[in-house]
């Protein structure tokens, strides 16, 4: 660690949870994010300012005018720009030190698999259950921790899915791939801006505290907020034995 980062990274440096071991965790971390949009932005922004060293961001999109009401990695003057162009631009302008791979590419089995092989920590920004499920299914094949948050309306979500973990559910666990939920847009249904910060933001800080060790992950719980009346429920969630993701995963493992 450099003099610079001793004095960037020195409010992290200072807390007893992380300290110098801890950042030096982050410096050598390698994060995928997948989706750089509402939820992507902050993930992305906090990620790159806490100094993780190497982050790959995926999205097959380019910045809308639309977008600039909550996302707010992207600006004007990148409008018509690579969603993760924009992302590794707005990087750079915090901490041109951190590393970033932006791929514009839609994010199918193929490239997860390659792509969470590499990753210490793997955040889930999209907004569609297809790809959540095949992040989810990549993450459990390669024993990678998993941050999923989801945003829509006044209504978010977050939680942990850490396949390392035998206990731990995998998101297939709480959202069966099998069952039907309704796809929900912001281009159809709205999103209160700020609601994209306030997930992004503990998804940022779900994946800090897996790198470092520091305090206690939502592993097993899923938070959900309701931004109307701006209340915090927890629910305790649990690995279904009979997971078609997952189970077979953890019976493969030895005893």
């Amino acid at each position: 660690m450099t003099d610079d980062d001793l004095l960037r990274y020195s409010r992290h440096i200072l807390l007893n949870e992380i300290g110098v071991e801890g950042q030096e965790r982050i410096l050598a971390a390698q994060v995928l994010i997948v989706g750089a949009g509402g939820l992507g932005s902050p993930v992305a922004l906090y990620l790159g300012s806490a100094g993780v060293g190497h982050i790959t961001v995926v999205d097959d999109d380019t910045v809308d005018m639309t977008n600039l009401q909550r996302q707010v990695a992207h600006t004007m003057d990148r409008v018509g720009s690579a969603k993760v162009q924009s992302i590794q631009a707005a990087i750079a302008q915090l901490n041109p030190g951190v590393k970033v791979a932006a791929i514009q590419q839609r994010a199918d089995a193929a490239l997860l698999d390659q792509l969470v092989a590499q990753a210490d920590v793997v955040l889930d920004c999209c907004d569609n259950f297809a790809t959540r499920h095949a992040i989810n299914a990549a993450c459990v094949t390669h024993k990678k921790p998993l941050v999923s948050g989801a945003a829509i309306r006044f209504d978010g979500q977050v939680s942990v899915y850490d396949a390392r973990d035998a206990l731990s559910p995998c998101y297939a666990c709480v959202f069966p791939p099998e069952a039907t939920f309704e796809e929900t847009r912001c281009a159809t249904m709205g999103v209160f801006a700020p609601l994209v910060g306030i997930i992004g933001s503990l998804q940022a800080a779900e994946a800090l505290k897996l790198i470092t060790g520091a305090g206690q992950a939502l592993s097993g719980r899923l938070l959900m907020l309701d931004g109307r009346a701006m209340e915090f429920t927890e629910l305790r969630i649990s690995r279904h034995a009979a997971c078609p993701v997952c189970a077979t995963a953890h019976a493969a493992q030895p005893a």
